[in-house]
């Protein structure tokens, strides 16, 4: 049972943590590293007393954080002890969300190219399993997103048929979903009706669609929709935004021709000259009696005709 995210291949394996010949296995940690119970004791039971002097060594640590340890007799290279509870036994999806984490940021700092994960928070913690399949299968999602990474195996080890179901569901599912259904659309884009002395910048595409458009394009991921929009429209435009404000959301399917989009559109205010810049052939003011002569790509004319509908000069109407 298999995902693959980029380069990076998920799966779930039935049996002992122990056991895994993954570079780092990770353990289910207390804030204390003491290694007593659950899947730390196991670990130090075949790994060695050595592994859980080494972690002592290094604690206590804040619930969340993750340290790293030798793995002593195991087949591993290294133990991850990641925190996901204090010495009152007691997780909850923060605290799991963050030992997950941080599990994989120590992971890249070893620059390992496989780990193995058990079902972090559901043995003294009690969290349910289907719960923590998912944080756990978002964190992964989230730490793949990362361009420069080692990490070429990522294992979920469970150590019983139930808790296999749970991660098959949980995090096999979730990630297949996130990567097949969600990665194919709606995608998310921004657009600016920019107000200059004289009218409203349009830009023309030199890609198709081809035709006269607003300065916009595709949200980055960790971007905000705004700051989207004011790097859109300088790399177009040349401009700085001013008074930026949204206007409205576009969804019809068919707005582009190429797949489904969803666009916001911002209005805004620039001072200077506009410059024709990235995908942008050339750049041109317009004044509203234009619109209905020019051939816009997109929606791009309606959303004109609607800003202009409610606004006269580019003011709304009292």
């Amino acid at each position: 049972m298999m995902v693959k995210i980029k380069n990076t291949e998920i799966k779930l394996v039935l049996g002992d943590i122990t056991e895994s010949c993954a570079e780092a296995v990770v353990n289910a940690a207390n804030n204390l590293l003491l290694m007593g119970g659950g899947v730390a004791g196991v670990i130090k039971r075949k790994g060695g007393k050595v592994i859980e002097e080494e972690a002592l060594s290094k604690g206590p640590i804040a619930i969340g954080e993750a340290v790293f340890t030798g793995a002593g007799n195991l087949a591993a290279k290294y133990v991850i002890h990641a925190a996901t509870m204090g010495m009152d036994f007691k997780t909850d999806e923060a605290k799991i969300r963050m030992a997950c984490r941080n599990a994989f940021q120590v992971a890249g700092k070893l620059k390992v190219k496989s780990m193995a994960f058990p079902a972090l928070g559901c043995g003294t913690g009690g969290f349910p399993l289907l719960a923590s399949a998912k944080i756990m299968a978002q964190e992964t999602l989230r730490y793949l997103r990362n361009e420069d990474i080692c990490l070429r195996e990522v294992i979920f080890c469970l150590n019983n048929p139930e808790a296999l179901e749970a991660f098959k569901k949980g995090a096999l599912g979730y990630l297949e979903y996130v990567t097949t259904r969600l990665s194919g659309g709606p995608y998310v884009t921004v657009d600016a009706i920019i107000e200059v002395s004289g009218g409203i910048v349009i830009v023309k595409r030199s890609n198709p669609p081809f035709g006269w458009a607003l300065p916009g394009g595709f949200l980055d991921y960790g971007e905000s929709l705004e700051e989207a929009v004011v790097r859109e429209a300088k790399e177009e435009t040349g401009l700085d935004l001013l008074d930026l404000k949204q206007f409205h959301t576009y969804s019809d399917p068919e707005r582009d021709p190429r797949f489904q989009t969803i666009g916001t559109v911002f209005t805004a205010r620039a001072e200077g000259e506009p410059q024709a810049g990235d995908d942008a052939a050339a750049v041109k003011i317009i004044k509203p009696g234009e619109i209905e002569k020019m051939d816009f790509a997109f929606d791009h004319k309606n959303i004109l005709l609607d800003y202009f509908k409610i606004c006269k000069n580019g003011k709304p109407k009292t």
